[in-house]
């Protein structure tokens, strides 16, 4: 593969010198997996019914209901919906909801897990390092964030072309206190927004990053380094498994991999 100027300063900005990058020839027949069948919302391949949280428990909070209607909203309307939603006890110590941001009909989605302090603060998800680490990703496979429904943040590459613009959202709204992982029943409640986002959105490929987008996504159990490497499916989309900047930020020996699964996505992409 040849390198222009501008993605040799993005791989260098990765971390990733070129003798330490390679993109895979072809996309093998191995590599294709379905795990997600293909369902329509609201069922959404129905989770096990969770647990009740022991009382006093960071998440016994009482859970209300999602918004009624969440299936058939449009951009405005499940905006609003997120931001005024209190089906669980995040909406009591988040600062804001990180509802989304970028090209409303983008071919690209990026899910990543939950908000992190700045998240919270700024209504956006993927700031700071992992934010600008997960930019340098895209820009070096010619992506970018744009302008569009979550909000106005742009590079200006590309801005008005879905080809090479990203949709990115979290799996979960709102901040856990504490940066602590997300439960069960939090993920639940929140699903639906992801699920009507996805629809809104139509993607031509899904890059799920991390723990819990990938588990959430797929219903899957499995470790992200036993499911990466491979081309997954979510309600008929391609979806490819990867890590979050956050945990390449601290495990800088993964970006290799990493950079693997974003040229898989790329080949991927193609081929759709």
């Amino acid at each position: 593969m040849s390198w222009t100027d501008r993605q040799r300063a993005m791989l260098a900005e990765m971390g990733m010198p070129l003798w330490f990058v390679s993109r895979p020839a072809s996309l093998k027949a191995e590599q294709v997996v379905v795990l997600a069948p293909t369902l329509a919302p609201p069922e959404f391949a129905a989770r096990p019914e969770p647990v009740p949280p022991r009382a006093g428990s960071p998440q016994s909070s009482a859970l209300g209901s999602p918004p009624q209607g969440v299936a058939t909203m449009d951009w405005p309307a499940l905006r609003g919906a997120v931001a005024s939603c209190t089906a669980c006890g995040l909406c009591n110590s988040r600062t804001q909801p990180v509802f989304g941001v970028g090209h409303p009909r983008a071919h690209w989605m990026v899910v990543g897990e939950a908000p992190g302090e700045q998240e919270d603060r700024e209504g956006e998800p993927f700031v700071g390092k992992s934010g600008q680490l997960l930019d340098n990703m895209l820009r070096a496979i010619g992506l970018s964030r744009g302008p569009g429904v979550g909000g106005p943040r742009s590079d200006g590459q590309g801005a008005d072309d879905p080809a090479r613009q990203v949709f990115i959202a979290n799996t979960l709204k709102c901040r856990p206190p504490g940066n602590r992982n997300p439960g069960p029943q939090e993920l639940a409640q929140c699903e639906p927004f992801l699920v009507r986002q996805i629809e809104l959105v139509q993607p031509k490929i899904i890059l799920a990053m991390g723990r819990f987008a990938v588990q959430s996504l797929l219903r899957t159990s499995e470790p992200i380094g036993k499911l990466r490497g491979r081309v997954h499916q979510f309600q008929g989309v391609p979806l490819i498994v990867t890590y979050h900047p956050a945990y390449l930020l601290r495990n800088l020996e993964e970006k290799a991999k990493a950079w693997d699964d974003l040229c898989l996505a790329r080949i991927t992409r193609e081929g759709v």
